[in-house]
């Protein structure tokens, strides 16, 4: 029977591959056409290594008492990134049981890490630290006073959610590989692949906003179901 520590090291081999593999799926989405067959099909693949990347990341804090800062930042894509499927899954705003308790889960899995570091020394930027909080607190709490938004105004915004919640999936994960890989440049190394991600959803955000409201020859606007599909 394998020792604790074996366990321990073969949890992170795991979490340190998949989240590798799942780093390169994000970019060929990314790049592929939105919409189209290659695009749900790699965003398939890269959901179900970012689920992999997250239960390790839960294992690890939870019973081997790994690094607690990696462990939200886990959550924080991982949370974007589920959210993010059921967005471009039901195009609703409609509560949902799961929605509503997978959000709330996140949220205290957030609110334990703020208590926990309280008593502990902070080995990463205390920047880094509490702006990742804030950045889940944020998009949870969305989630939740989104219900509030008539349906007739929400249909012309589940896709500019999707597009930010999976762009921000992606560049979670990509923080807290370049935050490990390169931590003497901190908060830097972390701040960055967040700046970079914003401006992805910036500049995909703009660019379905105007294919959205682009008008034909006949002035009749294209369809809202036009971009992204099921």
């Amino acid at each position: 029977m394998m020792d604790s520590s074996t366990i321990h090291s073969a949890n992170i081999t795991i979490h340190v591959i998949c989240g590798s593999i799942a780093l390169l799926l994000g970019i060929i989405v990314l790049v592929t056409q939105k919409g189209k067959r290659v695009h749900k099909k790699i965003g398939r693949l890269f959901l179900w290594f970012l689920t992999i990347v997250v239960l390790t990341g839960l294992l690890g804090a939870i019973v081997f008492r790994g690094n607690s800062y990696l462990l939200v930042l886990t959550v924080l894509s991982g949370y974007n990134g589920f959210s993010g499927f059921r967005v471009i899954k039901t195009k609703c705003n409609t509560p949902k049981l799961l929605d509503i308790t997978v959000a709330l889960l996140s949220l205290s899995i957030g609110l334990y890490f703020l208590d926990y570091i309280k008593s502990k020394e902070l080995f990463w930027n205390p920047i880094v630290v509490y702006s990742t909080f804030v950045a889940l607190f944020l998009v949870v709490s969305y989630d939740l006073i989104r219900y509030l938004i008539p349906s007739i105004s929400y249909k012309n915004l589940w896709l500019y959610e999707h597009i930010y919640k999976m762009i921000n999936a992606f560049t979670a994960l990509l923080a807290a590989a370049v935050g490990t890989v390169l931590p003497n440049y901190q908060p830097y190394s972390q701040l960055l692949p967040s700046v970079f991600g914003t401006l992805l959803v910036v500049g995909f955000i703009l660019y379905f906003f105007r294919i959205r409201n682009a008008v034909r020859p006949n002035t009749q606007k294209i369809p809202e179901n036009q971009g992204l599909t099921k």
